[in-house]
């Protein structure tokens, strides 16, 4: 039996191969092989270079088992309450790769906003996600303190793109729902083919192709929750005892 026979049997590994057609070999282990795998299609896309490491796929998940064991580049964790160090400080001891958080936009904002990203980096975010409510001056503010970049996020046609990028956002987080590949062109018509740009591209391999034709430069990927993968290994178990039950 060929090492790549006998890798497949006792691992489950699948052929793969990259471009030029060579055989990829891959390494798993039996306590590891259930990890978050975020779509093919993600790889498609250019990438953004960040501070030398080159990043396609970012997981939008604050959840830390989901982030220790998935095959992102990245994490995207953003979440709909206020920013707090110690949750930062949790996403970033335990991520083996870059994560970029959320300092606010809304309700947290101003000064509290710049605090936050100042520790954020202290604590080893490699980038600071603002939402689109954020006002162009505290962009602006953050940028300059910053030495991380500032991605800003564009939620709508009518959003202030280019005023975003002149106050000194560096990337753009674009999260239009549907409408996600026409918000994207709309971008590269007003900042060009250059200007990096991180997208949503949704839970299906047809619409992620679809937002890297659009000009996305990397995608985020919302992963299953916790309790819905849970509930599919348990369902597995009770499969399994059913079957030993009747032997």
């Amino acid at each position: 039996m060929t090492y790549k026979e006998n890798s497949q049997e006792k691992y489950g590994t699948n052929d793969a191969t990259n471009k030029s057609g060579k055989f990829i070999p891959q390494i798993e282990t039996n306590l590891r092989k259930r990890q978050v795998i975020v779509p093919e299609a993600i790889y498609k896309a250019s990438g953004i270079n960040f501070m030398g490491k080159r990043i396609k796929s970012l997981l939008f998940s604050n959840d830390i088992p989901i982030i220790c064991n998935t095959n992102a580049q990245a994490i995207m964790a953003v979440y709909p309450f206020t920013p707090e160090l110690k949750i930062i400080n949790a996403i970033c001891e335990v991520a083996s790769v870059p994560v970029f958080v959320g300092i606010g936009g809304a309700v947290t904002n101003g000064y509290r906003s710049l605090n936050i990203g100042m520790q954020a980096e202290l604590m080893g975010a490699k980038g600071v996600v603002v939402n689109a409510p954020m006002a162009n001056e505290t962009i602006k503010q953050i940028s300059e303190v910053l030495d991380v970049p500032v991605i800003a996020t564009v939620l709508s046609l009518k959003d202030d793109i280019e005023g975003k990028v002149n106050a000194g956002a560096r990337v753009l987080n674009v999260a239009g729902g549907t409408k996600t590949p026409e918000l994207i062109k709309l971008c590269r018509k007003l900042l060009g083919d250059e200007f990096p740009i991180i997208a949503t591209g949704g839970h299906s391999e047809e619409h992620i192709l679809e937002t890297i034709d659009a000009g996305a430069n990397a995608i985020t990927y919302t992963p299953q929750s916790s309790s819905e993968i849970f509930s599919e290994v348990m369902n597995s178990y009770r499969e399994k005892m059913r079957k030993y039950s009747k032997i």
